[in-house]
């Protein structure tokens, strides 16, 4: 399996190195890399398709697809 062709572990990826570039080191550097990493990793999801925001944010606000 070719690791560029899972976008869950591409938007991590990615997510870790624009944190690394934003900050460097200090528990506001692992903060970033926390946040970055977890964004990356929603929107990969999202795109391979494991997640749906949508359905998601439906069910957590009380309006259901009727």
């Amino acid at each position: 399996m070719n690791f560029l062709s899972n976008k869950v572990a591409l938007g991590v990826l990615l997510g870790i190195i624009v944190a690394f570039f934003v900050t460097f080191g200090g528990w506001i550097g692992l903060m970033w890399l926390v946040l970055f990493a977890a964004i990356g990793g929603v929107v990969g999801a999202q795109l391979d398709g494991k997640l749906d925001l949508a359905a998601l944010i439906s069910a957590t606000s009380g309006r259901g697809r009727s």
